[in-house]
């Protein structure tokens, strides 16, 4: 800048010197000398208050330029912010999924017609992923099901966003190796159990670094957010042959149920019989007086006896043979029926937990459903995880495991749940009011202990 600053100088001061001696008259040489020295000092003098001034204002407008510049670019961020903000608005999760608000269900047809046939059912708050729009129809997959529904049985984008909640249920999936579970929101607390990658659980609560999960129905604990990624789960479509099946499936469970429970009437009725029998024989038998005519009852009571208990151990032996035999009949060796006894549990999948029920169609809890499924086969046990744990066949190792044995679960130290394993490192129990019967990896929480009800 002062570089600058020496040449205009030089140069004005050198065309004002050129100027005044051109002006110059020859004779007043020395007059003109004297003068021309003068007002070139002068002029020098003007010249930098002049490049002050000038140097000055170009500051000024420099910095009024780079103002503007720096206005002008943080205009140009946020418009491009508010504009990445309304495309990620528009972009909705729910941009291709519809979740049905039909009174009860809507139809899923072949062809974009109501005259078209009938493939499935997508029933309220069940979800559909959108293929394809056609006029007042959308073409979507959910489930088994691919077809066509009316448009206005469908709430898609922000409008799901609305409903999502109401009808979906969100789940964490847990990314890392293994993750507490604790009791409250603090790496202090109490750990309730341990879970492994890959499983998934009900989101029961959310906060800016927890998520309180349900691992199942006794145990709902904190885990870090840090360590989860959540997604909302809904109800897929259902065709109309695994309707139907499913229908058939319950009505032979209802059934079955009902023969069972004739069954063990009859059998205590029958034992009631029998018991009442022995009682009146023993009485009858004490009740002689006389050595001859005690002799004679004897030996008839003595019949009576031998008869009413042949009666009673054939009987008791063959309702009781009838049904071991029946049960073996059924599930073959002792792989093989553990094997049959975890694909007969499999069927439930899907249906409703409910405490203190038993019902595998209409719901049950997690003893509940460990009881129906080994009743079916014969085998009686005990009516509540603990009780199972404690007085139900024989204890293995957990790292013996065969499909069909019965894994615990606890808090604490006390028994608190249980599931059947099936194979392949996972069970099948019944979990959560929310989630029913589900197939889980066995150590989805840390296994207690493990029993083999068959041989």
């Amino acid at each position: 800048m002062n570089r600058a600053r020496t040449i205009i100088k030089s140069t004005l001061c050198v065309a004002a010197a050129s100027t005044v001696l051109m002006c110059a008259q020859a004779p007043k040489a020395s007059a003109t000398e004297v003068l021309s020295e003068t007002s070139i000092a002068g002029i020098s003098l003007s010249m930098d208050k002049y490049y002050t001034a000038v140097i000055d204002n170009n500051a000024q407008e420099a910095s009024v330029d780079l103002a503007n510049d720096a206005k002008a670019k943080e205009a140009e961020a946020t418009k491009t912010e508010e504009k990445k903000t309304t495309e990620k608005k528009k972009e909705s999760t729910y941009k291709n999924t519809g979740i049905s608000i039909a009174p009860s269900y809507v139809n899923i047809r072949s062809k974009s017609s109501e005259d078209s046939k009938i493939l499935g059912k997508l029933y309220k708050g069940a979800s559909a992923k959108i293929t394809k729009t056609k006029g007042e129809w959308v073409k979507v997959k959910s489930g088994s099901v691919t077809g066509y529904i009316k448009k206005e049985y469908l709430a898609v984008g922000e409008e799901a966003e609305k409903i999502a909640s109401q009808y979906g249920t969100k789940f964490a999936k847990i990314n890392v190796t293994t993750v507490r579970v604790r009791e409250k929101k603090s790496t202090d607390s109490t750990t309730l159990t341990l879970v492994p990658e890959g499983e998934k659980f009900e989101v029961l609560k959310e906060t800016d670094k927890w998520v309180k999960i349900g691992v199942d129905e006794d145990i709902k604990g904190y885990v870090s957010k840090e360590c989860v990624s959540t997604s909302m789960k809904f109800d897929k479509a259902i065709s109309i042959e695994e309707e139907k099946a499913k229908e058939e499936a319950k009505k032979a469970a209802e059934e079955q149920a009902a023969q069972q429970a004739a069954q063990e009437a009859a059998q205590a009725q029958q034992s009631s019989q029998t018991q009442n029998r022995t009682q009146s024989s023993n009485s009858n038998s004490n009740s002689s007086s006389s050595s001859s005519s005690s002799s004679s009852v004897s030996h008839s009571s003595s019949s009576s006896n031998s008869g009413s208990s042949s009666s009673s151990a054939t009987t008791g032996s063959s309702s009781y043979n009838s049904g071991s035999s029946s049960a073996s009949a059924a599930v073959g060796s002792a792989s093989g029926s553990g094997s049959k006894v975890a694909s007969f549990a499999l069927n439930y999948v899907g249906n409703p937990y409910v405490y203190g029920h038993t019902s595998l169609t209409n719901g049950t809890d997690c003893s509940g459903f460990t009881q129906s499924v080994y009743r079916h086969f014969g085998y009686s046990i005990p009516r509540t995880a603990s009780a199972q744990a404690a007085g139900a066949g024989r204890k293995v190792s957990l790292s013996a495991l065969q499909a069909g044995d019965l894994i615990f679960y606890s808090k604490g130290g006390s028994i608190n749940h249980v599931a059947i394993y099936i194979g392949g490192g996972k069970v099948v129990h019944a979990s959560t009011p929310k989630t029913g019967i589900i197939v889980s990896g066995m150590n989805y929480r840390t296994p207690y202990m493990a029993k083999r009800i068959m041989n």
